[in-house]
């Protein structure tokens, strides 16, 4: 089957058939113009669903409470809060939470053990269930509800995260996700809802999310740092017909790259939208020894504090870049590296090219870097996504709970 997999203009986790969304304010974040910190997303009819968790032994109230009813199978809807992330928070976290998914549960008319949580926000704090209570009145699902939620589960992000795509005509696959602080995943990344209307057997859904997770939101770094609340959620309730969706089939060919094109939009929207970012940085390794040691090169040269600063003052300091491939434990001999800026190649066999430096500044002052790094050692490929290191990273996170 030959692919064709169209980003819906203005598509968002709503866009497949039988979702609703909504979302109100609760009062739980401080108020402003537009802020939204409650929300829902449910499934018209029950679905099969798939998530990947953080793997922090420090888990939130949400994330334990979610895991336990996943794997009954009879979840259909997500309640998602912002401003507080119920982590580090005791047994009182743990009734708070399933009292969220109750309050949820009755709103939608369906019994709490089908609701799961997901919170996002301070750590260390209690939710203000009164608000929560009250404010899930106030909440009215639709199908253009989608952007709502989008919003709901902002935090420190300067806009929401949104993506649809339509599959040659067979299915359609939304999603929301946000993040921009506290981002470095082992997982997936801080929050991502994601829907489609595929008929998909269940074993292939929660497979296709781990490979999908694995190319794109599992390569993603803001800061180093990990979250409690990590969450990565798919819901498809086989509203587009026809028979189920299984590995061997082109149409699961067709659903894992359409599955892997909407993370990998999130997951750059994600690294572009890091807390005082000015750049989004993508590194794409090259002819690495094996998968594994493609993506761990990749993912170290992205997280490299010294990287980021560099390309934050626009300095084409590609030692930086060789120092930090050289330590993420991938094979790699000197000799035979070739670097590359903004498709400038500054070097060559391990050895610096004569080239116009100040050309090469310039392509790290855009909006986007670019950086290939070949190792000229085998036939395996990665991409990563980060950002630069700014000094308002520094700032807001100094004032986050103050």
């Amino acid at each position: 089957m030959t692919a064709n997999i169209e980003f819906i203009p203005g598509g968002t986790i709503t866009s497949p058939r039988g979702f609703s969304a909504g979302a109100t304010y609760a009062g739980i974040k401080k108020k402003s113009v537009g802020v939204l910190d409650l929300g829902l997303l449910v499934s018209e009819t029950p679905p099969r669903m798939a998530a990947v968790f953080t793997t922090n032994s420090f888990k939130a109230a949400p994330i334990t409470l979610s895991q336990q009813r996943l794997k009954t199978g009879r979840a259909a809807a997500v309640v998602v809060n912002s401003g507080c992330a119920n982590a580090g928070t005791g047994e009182a976290g743990q009734a708070d939470a399933a009292e969220m998914a109750a309050l949820a549960a009755e709103k939608l008319g369906l019994s709490a053990e089908q609701v799961l949580v997901a919170s996002t926000g301070v750590i260390g704090q209690r939710l203000p269930m009164e608000k929560i209570r009250a404010g899930m009145a106030g909440i009215i699902p639709s199908a253009e509800g989608g952007h709502h939620l989008a919003r709901a589960m902002m935090t420190t992000d300067t806009g929401p995260k949104e993506v649809a795509v339509a599959a040659s005509g067979e299915f359609t696959i939304g999603g929301v996700a946000k993040g921009a602080g506290m981002i470095h995943p082992q997982m997936a990344t801080m929050l991502c809802f994601l829907t489609t209307d595929a008929n998909i057997e269940a074993a292939f859904l929660a497979e296709s999310l781990a490979r999908a997770a694995d190319v794109s939101l599992n390569m993603v770094s803001v800061d180093g740092d990990t979250s409690p609340n990590d969450m990565l959620l798919i819901m498809a309730n086989g509203k587009a017909g026809g028979e189920a969706i299984g590995p061997d089939s082109p149409r699961g060919q067709l659903f894992q790259q359409a599955l892997e094109k909407a993370c990998i939009h999130l997951a750059r929207a994600i690294a572009g939208d890091g807390e005082g970012a000015t750049r989004l940085i993508e590194v794409t390794i090259k002819r690495a020894v094996t998968d594994y040691e493609a993506k761990r090169a990749a993912r170290t040269v992205v997280s490299s504090l010294l990287v980021k600063t560099a390309v934050h003052g626009s300095d084409p300091n590609w030692g930086r870049i060789l120092a930090a491939a050289g330590r993420s434990g991938a094979e790699m001999d000197a000799r035979k590296v070739d670097i590359s800026i903004g498709g400038i190649r500054l070097v060559a066999d391990g050895a610096a090219l004569p080239v116009d430096m100040k050309k090469v500044a310039k392509s790290l002052s855009g909006g986007e870097v670019n950086i290939t790094i070949n190792l000229n050692l085998g036939e395996a490929s990665a991409t990563a996504w980060g950002c630069d290191l700014s000094a308002e990273y520094v700032a807001i996170n100094s004032e986050y709970t103050t």
